[in-house]
């Protein structure tokens, strides 16, 4: 069974959110501005595989 490229992309968008926030808070509770900038990055490409998937969605692709 496939799943659908637009799930795909949402579910994989909310975990890079989920643990580029972890980084990103773990980051600067330890002082680690390297690690809180990767957790950033992460976390903002989450938002943008979620947004493709959305618009997959909306496209019916």
């Amino acid at each position: 069974m496939n799943e659908h490229p637009s799930l795909k992309n949402r579910a994989e968008g909310k975990f890079h959110q989920a643990t580029g926030k972890i980084k990103e808070v773990t980051g600067r509770l330890i002082g680690n501005k390297e690690l809180e900038y990767e957790g950033k990055k992460e976390k903002l490409l989450g938002k943008i595989q979620d947004k493709v998937g959305k618009t997959e969605d909306t496209l019916g692709l």
